[in-house]
């Protein structure tokens, strides 16, 4: 599917009330959802190798909007609202790129808007989860290579 075809996808997307659009052939498969502040299209290429991962293109249209929570906790600063970074799937968490690489974030490093905080194993395939928020890391809620659910509360990022 050429670049042309999936913007248009996108588009009638998201001009129309479906939630959710499935498009499966023989070459590729495209899952495309749509919510209130974003929409998502993946385009996985199968192979013929069922050794080797097929690779996949994620297109975001806007950004999502971050959702401020107040959090009473003995780290994190008193009256602050916090920004969640949530799982946007199910899978296996992994905090760095491989087991030999240092962590993507710790507490209390910054971060920036689209910074790489952790990956998330689904179905063989690995997609980086960027932040929403540019602000510091004041709690991780999930250990390496632990399984997580879809709206799981990943981070605590405290906005700048």
């Amino acid at each position: 599917m050429k670049p042309s075809e999936i913007k248009d996808l996108i588009d009638f997307i998201d001009k129309s009330n479906l939630d959710e659009v499935n498009i499966e052939t023989e070459n590729f498969k495209i899952s495309a959802r749509k919510n209130a502040t974003k929409t998502v299209v993946e385009q996985v290429i199968t192979t013929a190798s069922p050794v080797q991962a097929a690779p996949v293109a994620r297109v975001e249209m806007s950004a999502p909007a971050p959702v401020a929570v107040p959090v009473q906790a003995s780290e994190e600063p008193a009256g602050k609202k916090l920004v969640e970074i949530k799982s946007p799937m199910i899978g296996t968490l992994y905090r760095s790129a491989s087991p030999d690489k240092p962590f993507f974030v710790n507490v209390g490093d910054e971060v920036k808007v689209g910074q790489t905080v952790c990956i998330i194993e689904a179905m063989k395939l690995f997609n980086e989860i960027e932040s929403d928020v540019s602000g510091r890391i004041v709690k991780i809620s999930i250990e390496n290579a632990s399984p997580v659910e879809f709206d799981q509360v990943l981070f605590l990022v405290e906005p700048a």
